[in-house]
């Protein structure tokens, strides 16, 4: 199978006839054999020359196809490049923002753990100071509640004693 441009490739090229080196002519004599020589040469060298034209150009179109072919990549490069820029740029903000505020709310922990320890070591030292307080309140409400009665029993006593003197006296008298 040949392709249009192997046809028209050897339609070009006058492909060189091979030498006969059987049985030498009459008619051809040493000198036409020479000329025959330097021109099959000539033409074996044109056709080498048209082939590597060929490959030169085949070379050059397949070098500006991949050429173009790497520009568009770079550019669809950048455009991607360009999109991940934007797309970042809209979460951007937020992050840091939120991470901000995570920071500081850590911080606030960190400080509110031991504040919340020594708070409800207080709030305990509280309540017992308080019952104690109350004990005390109770204790002295009880003192309080024996002395009045002691000096009410007391008071009775000398006011008995009191009586009893002054009926003495006045018996006496």
């Amino acid at each position: 199978m040949t392709t249009q441009k192997q046809q028209t490739f050897d339609q070009k090229v006058p492909m060189p006839r091979p030498k006969n080196s059987g049985s030498i002519n009459h008619v051809d004599s040493p000198f036409l054999s020479e000329e025959r020589d330097e021109e099959m040469t000539r033409s074996a060298l044109a056709a080498f020359r048209v082939k590597e034209e060929e490959i030169e150009r085949r070379k050059n179109a397949v070098r500006e196809k991949v050429e173009a072919h790497l520009g568009r990549v770079e550019e669809e490069t950048k455009r991607l490049a360009e999109i991940r820029e934007e797309l970042e740029a809209l979460t951007d903000p937020t992050r840091k923002e939120v991470a901000i505020i995570r920071k500081r709310i850590d911080l606030i922990n960190r400080d509110l753990k031991p504040m919340g320890l020594s708070c409800q070591k207080k709030e305990k030292e509280y309540k017992e100071a308080i019952e104690a307080f109350n004990e005390k309140n109770r204790e002295k409400g009880q003192l309080i509640g024996k002395l009045v009665e002691l000096v009410t029993e007391s008071e009775k006593l000398r006011l008995k004693k009191l009586e009893e003197l002054s009926k003495s006296i006045n018996s006496l008298c």
